[in-house]
């Protein structure tokens, strides 16, 4: 088995935003806030960015969202480290080690973050593409709102379908 086989078995899911932004695998059932994430990404021109869903949740390195959010991989890992200090999320709940193929053809283990983390590390990067994140997030929350699928608990609530 050569390198890409690897990679394309170990990799669940690959979100192109090349010229065609065509999904490669179209056998995984995604929630709904995953595929606005996966919408999300594909709406920036400039990188291909290498998305892996597991468990019903996107999974990204610290690597990728320095490339997602357009910052070092320094800042992201600062941000984390505050969110794990805090107490705003817990790191062995958001975080994630994934084995991969290499371009060299050796197989990493590398720390993954999930969607929440994603999310949470968005809000705290300042940056133009963070910024469009921002408000992208805020526009789902909001439609999630209007369209009755996120009501006060002291409201009668529908259930999502």
């Amino acid at each position: 088995m050569n390198k890409k086989d690897i990679a394309k078995q170990q990799s669940d899911f690959i979100l192109d935003t090349g010229n065609d932004g065509k999904v490669k695998n179209k056998k995984l059932q995604i929630r709904n806030s995953t595929v606005e994430f996966l919408i999300f990404t594909k709406q920036n021109n400039k990188n291909t960015i290498g998305v892996r869903i597991k468990d019903e949740t996107v999974w990204l390195t610290q690597k990728l969202m320095s490339v997602l959010f357009e910052k070092g991989r320094s800042t992201i890992t600062e941000h984390l480290q505050n969110i794990f200090e805090t107490g705003e999320l817990k790191e062995i709940s958001v975080c994630r080690d994934f084995r991969h193929a290499a371009e060299d053809g050796k197989e990493y283990t590398t720390k993954f973050y999930n969607l929440d983390a994603i999310i949470a590390v968005g809000f705290r990067v300042n940056s133009e593409r963070a910024t469009q994140f921002r408000q992208w997030a805020i526009s789902i929350l909001q439609q999630y709102i209007h369209k009755g699928f996120a009501i006060d608990s002291d409201t009668p609530t529908r259930k999502i379908q």
